[in-house]
Parts: structure tokens; C-alpha cells; sequence
């Protein structure tokens, strides 16, 4: 997981955020964000799998 955390780094930055410049550490949060956001919505999505299945397979045990 660590590996796909450095590719969302800036590029050519020490890994010591510390050293960073203002502008590439907005850039990196501006890039989580989105990160956050699509896995967000990726966990919406499954919620709603999930809720469809405990629907059918409940309306199956009422049977």
C-alpha cells in the first residue's frame, strides 16, 4: 500500500513531507481528496449491493 501512496507523492519530492513546498503539499492533499472521495463512493455502491442482497435473500427466508 505503500507503494501506491508514493505514486500520489509529487514527484521528485523527499519522502519527508516536512520538506515539501506549500504548493506540492496542497497539490498531494487536493490528490487524497480525490482519493478519499472515490473510495467513498465505492463504499456507497457496495452498501447498496449489500442492502439489495439482505433484501432478497430476507424476502427468500420469509418464504
Amino acid at each position: 500500500m505503500d507503494d501506491e501512496l508514493d505514486a500520489l507523492r509529487p514527484s521528485g519530492l523527499a519522502r519527508e513531507m516536512e520538506r515539501w513546498n506549500r504548493e506540492d503539499l496542497e497539490a498531494y492533499i487536493t490528490t487524497m481528496k480525490a482519493e478519499i472521495s472515490k473510495v467513498e463512493r465505492i463504499l456507497a455502491s457496495k452498501a447498496g449491493v449489500n442492502a439489495e442482497a439482505a433484501a432478497l435473500f430476507g424476502s427468500a427466508d420469509k418464504s
